[in-house]
């Protein structure tokens, strides 16, 4: 049975954290949005994502969803890599200095709460089999629950679709790169000994096992043996995770009664292009990588965390279409540096030759001796030390990321929630409300005498020494309208 189409905003494929998160800030902003996902409505205990990073922990708290999380999911302070290179976090310049050990469905059940509130329109058993674009908008052909088929058009697609993207595949983006590791053993199991840390990680000769509590009395194990090297098909048992367990930690906790396992291999792919006309790629529709650091499902969610205003801003009017081309520029970049960074630590946990085991040794004295270099590994792991490129001329301070602040009615992040602009100043500013709900004044708590326009993400827009009422309306106007 054929549908009629029907006039959409903008339609989002794929329902893990990214669509999630994305759906939910244009909704929050009045978008008309439908989140198509082809998986039935069910949040799954299988992902693999353990860590919200201190930079997605802001983002969150910007959303006001960050507390909660946190009273779900069990801080650390610190990461061990390499059995002697120690990552102190708590000298993180945030408010969240620490890692989140938290389940991924935990956060995709906050974020499609929040979505669900806001007025998406979820479409689960619904599959996208084709898509189309021109210049005034999307088509997307949809085979729903019991087959039937229908088109959607909208202004703009977002795909979140995962590595196999249908939607990365429609608009013909190769995804380049290879296998890094194969044949990794994933399980769900019980534990008779309890781990005496929160994450349990570590790699002996030819293993590599990682350990982390769901909070419901079971532990994923994420584990691999080079020795091992089989199908992804290949039946796995729980004496197999065992064996890698006791390889790489030492022992294997008494693990038991395993509620699921399964093998996968973990692969490095990055599009060359985020954004094909009005079709957009996030998370790892865009990028996939090494679990290595924890940094796969952060930078999915700060992929949207960028994207989201800026599509809001177009749809309404506020912003004209070159503004999304912004979201190449600086997210692009970001997903390559991770590549290198995730891979880069993988690669040297699972060092054997005498050359890449000296260079593990020097790097790890290295960045134990000094600070500064120590400083610049954790805030690309937690993403707090990625910072924008700014057009020539620009403010020292633009593009760069804003730390949560003191101003005189609280907390930067908690005026950027509802995605508006914050604009920072030592004097008073009024533009007669024209701009309110996409608009938040605020004065400094301090002396400071910088005036700062912050971008619903968190990072400096525009910035001036000054005050200069005229520079600053100027200012607002150019980014807001």
């Amino acid at each position: 049975m054929n549908g009629t189409a029907t006039n959409r905003s903008v339609i989002v494929v794929g329902s893990g954290p990214a669509g999630l998160l994305l759906a939910g800030d244009l909704a929050t902003a009045g978008v008309s949005v439908t989140l198509l996902e082809k998986r039935p409505h069910k949040i799954s205990n299988l992902s693999r994502a353990f860590v919200l990073h201190a930079r997605t922990l802001e983002q969150l708290d910007a959303r006001g969803l960050a507390d909660g999380l946190e009273s779900v999911g069990q801080p650390l302070d610190r990461l061990r890599l390499f059995g002697h290179l120690t990552v102190d976090l708590a000298a993180l310049p945030s408010r969240f200095n620490h890692l989140l050990v938290i389940p991924q469905y935990e956060v995709e059940r906050v974020l499609e709460r929040r979505a669900v509130e806001a007025g998406v329109d979820f479409r689960h058993e619904t599959e996208m089999t084709g898509l189309t674009q021109d210049a005034d908008g999307v088509t997307v052909e949809v085979r729903g629950p019991g087959g039937a088929k229908e088109s959607l058009r909208a202004e703009y697609v977002v795909g979140t679709d995962g590595m196999r993207s249908s939607v990365r595949d429609a608009i013909g983006l190769p995804f380049p790169g290879h296998s890094v590791i194969r044949s990794v053993v994933l399980a769900d199991v019980k534990l008779a000994e309890e781990p005496a840390t929160l994450l349990t990680v570590n790699a002996v000769g030819d293993a590599f096992a990682f350990l982390a509590p769901f909070g419901d009395g079971y532990y994923r194990i994420i584990g691999w043996n080079r020795a091992r090297n089989v199908p992804d098909s290949e039946p796995l048992d729980l004496e197999e995770v065992k064996e890698v367990t006791r390889l790489a930690l030492g022992r294997d906790y008494g693990m038991h009664d395993a509620r699921w396992m399964s093998r996968f291999h973990s692969d490095e792919r990055q599009a060359p292009a985020y954004r094909v006309g009005r079709v957009f790629l996030a998370g790892d529709a865009a990028h996939v990588h090494t679990p290595a650091g924890g940094q796969g499902m952060n930078t999915g969610l700060q992929d949207a965390a960028n994207l989201s205003w800026k599509l809001a801003a177009v749809v309404q009017g506020h912003a004209d279409a070159a503004l999304l081309d912004t979201y190449q520029a600086e997210r692009h970049p970001v997903g390559k540096s991770v590549l290198r960074s995730s891979g880069g630590i993988v690669r040297l946990a699972m060092a054997k030759r005498p050359w890449t085991l000296a260079l593990r040794a020097a790097l790890t004295t290295f960045l134990n001796n000094v600070g500064p270099a120590r400083r610049r590994a954790a805030g690309q792991i937690t993403g707090i030390g990625y910072d924008y490129p700014a057009p020539r001329g620009a403010h020292r301070l633009t593009g760069t990321r804003v730390p949560d602040v003191a101003l005189r009615s609280g907390r930067l992040y908690e005026a950027l929630r509802g995605g508006r602009f914050v604009l920072i100043t030592p004097e008073e500013y009024d533009d007669g409300g024209a701009r309110k709900d996409r608009l938040a004044v605020e004065r400094w708590a301090s002396d400071r005498r910088t005036t700062v326009l912050v971008r619903p993400d968190g990072y400096v827009a525009w910035a001036s020494d000054s005050a200069d009422a005229a520079a600053v309306e100027e200012a607002v106007a150019a980014r807001l309208g």
